[in-house]
């Protein structure tokens, strides 16, 4: 990806794939989480609204502040890519998380993730998944208690990847139509599976992303699952797998530019969180994962550099 003018340049292929500026950019990706955004709040209750609104507000005063005090620049607020990166925080927390906890992973976030880099488009690693895993390392507790869903007495349990890890559940008890239907504990980003496909049908059609990334990791997992005998379906629909592999990994800044390098990276995530879920000591994996390949990322481009046609290399 390149940025000049406020403009992205688009470059899922050797070729320029389409010119669109950040903010329209920004603001469908915003468009196409809201209905995974509704599912949340349909399992959860309306705290989901303060966990998303705290997220959103530490990561654009963070940016605001950035600019203004330390780069001494113009605002860039209006561009949206604070905004959704509040939102993609939030999708990814408990909805019991405390809301000063949630303001930090913003301005953590922004902070570290974005601007210490300098700015929009010179990040090397995806700022949401700077702040949650911030946040996962600072305080476990809160970040590993999940509200167990339609409960509103406070009520908490284990999602289903650590009761498996865990207490030895077994696949066998799982029901699947559960995992569409989001009724489990987990992520405000983990429940709404089929919300999430259709936001990401939505971005594909309007040539936003491509499905090389999506489509590599889901199906490295589901290979490995049917090699090592793994329920697959459980693999898939939950650890807010569908959030990370359509929204976190196709982040145009870290992510490879062009095809091969975008199925080798998705392969990689899909791999080490296979590992990590089925032989580490920690039930979830996607967010290290991709964490893990962003910055393997210009190692990837610079390796895959597709080859201008004609272009000779100089000798030396």
């Amino acid at each position: 990806m390149e940025q000049n003018n406020n403009k992205i340049v688009v470059t899922g292929s050797p070729h320029v794939r389409s010119r669109m500026t950040t903010q329209s950019v920004m603001w469908n990706v915003t468009m196409s989480l809201l209905p995974a955004l509704v599912c949340a709040l349909w399992v959860f209750g309306w705290r989901v609204i303060g966990v998303v609104a705290v997220s959103i507000i530490g990561c654009m005063l963070t940016e605001y502040v950035c600019n203004k005090f330390l780069f001494k620049r113009k605002d860039t607020l209006t561009d949206g890519s604070a905004f959704l990166t509040g939102l993609l925080l939030g999708m990814s927390l408990p909805s019991s998380l405390p809301l000063p906890m949630a303001f930090v992973g913003g301005v953590f976030a922004i902070g570290v993730g974005k601007m210490a880099f300098g700015g929009l488009g010179q990040n090397i690693f995806n700022p949401a998944l700077v702040g949650r895993v911030f946040l996962l390392i600072s305080f476990p507790a809160a970040m590993t208690t999940w509200p167990v869903p339609m409960e509103w007495d406070g009520t908490t349990g284990a999602t289903i990847l650590t009761a498996m890890h865990e207490s030895g559940l077994s696949p066998e008890q799982i029901d699947v139509m559960n995992l569409a239907l989001g009724n489990r504990g987990g992520s405000l980003g983990e429940v709404g599976t089929v919300a999430l496909l259709l936001g990401g049908v939505y971005l594909m059609i309007r040539r936003i992303i491509k499905c090389y990334i999506p489509l590599s990791i889901i199906g490295s997992i589901a290979v490995l699952d049917l090699v090592t005998g793994n329920m697959m379906v459980l693999d898939l629909m939950t650890g807010g797998l569908i959030l990370g592999a359509v929204y976190m990994a196709t982040d145009y800044v870290t992510s490879p530019m062009n095809r091969w390098g975008q199925i080798l990276y998705g392969v990689m995530i899909g791999v080490i969180t296979f590992v990590i879920r089925h032989y580490g000591s920690y039930p979830e994996g996607i967010s290290f994962a991709i964490l893990l390949m962003n910055g393997c990322t210009p190692l990837i481009n610079r390796w895959m550099e597709p080859k201008i046609f004609g272009e000779r290399r100089a000798k030396a």
